[in-house]
């Protein structure tokens, strides 16, 4: 595994960490947006391991990460879906205002669990690359 590789699995596991915590303090909004951040930054690990870069967006991140996974067989279709389901969760912490502009905890509790699933298969992908 490059070091830089490791570096962002090691962003994510920050984010792994730090989510169960905001939620049970009950920052939902918060809790939503590091689950989503530990996926990201998983998905750029297996961006750099395997082209040596990664884009600059989350959109980028996302496309980029959805053609290297494409036909990977190990990967689900919870997994291939994450990163995008979870960014609304971002993007409602971030930006959204009024009725409905709060991440619920079941939302956040949901995607903590989806996050830890993401993070383990894409290091279980990357980990089984590096032995081949």
């Amino acid at each position: 595994m490059k070091p830089e590789t490791a570096a962002f699995f090691a962003k994510a596991r920050e984010f792994l960490d730090r989510a169960p915590a905001l939620l049970a303090q009950d920052f939902t909004d918060d809790a939503g947006r590091a689950a989503y951040l530990a996926g990201f930054h998983a998905a750029q690990a297996l961006l750099f391991e395997k082209l040596g870069r990664t884009p600059k967006t989350h959109s980028g991140v996302q496309s980029e990460f959805a053609r290297s996974v494409k036909d990977e067989p190990t990967i689900d279709q919870a997994v291939r879906a994450f990163l995008g389901r979870t960014y609304n969760l971002k993007a409602i912490a971030d930006y959204e205002t009024g009725p409905g502009s709060k991440v619920t905890p079941a939302q956040a509790a949901e995607a903590i669990a989806a996050a830890r699933a993401f993070v383990v298969a894409i290091f279980d992908l990357i980990a089984d690359d590096t032995v081949r």
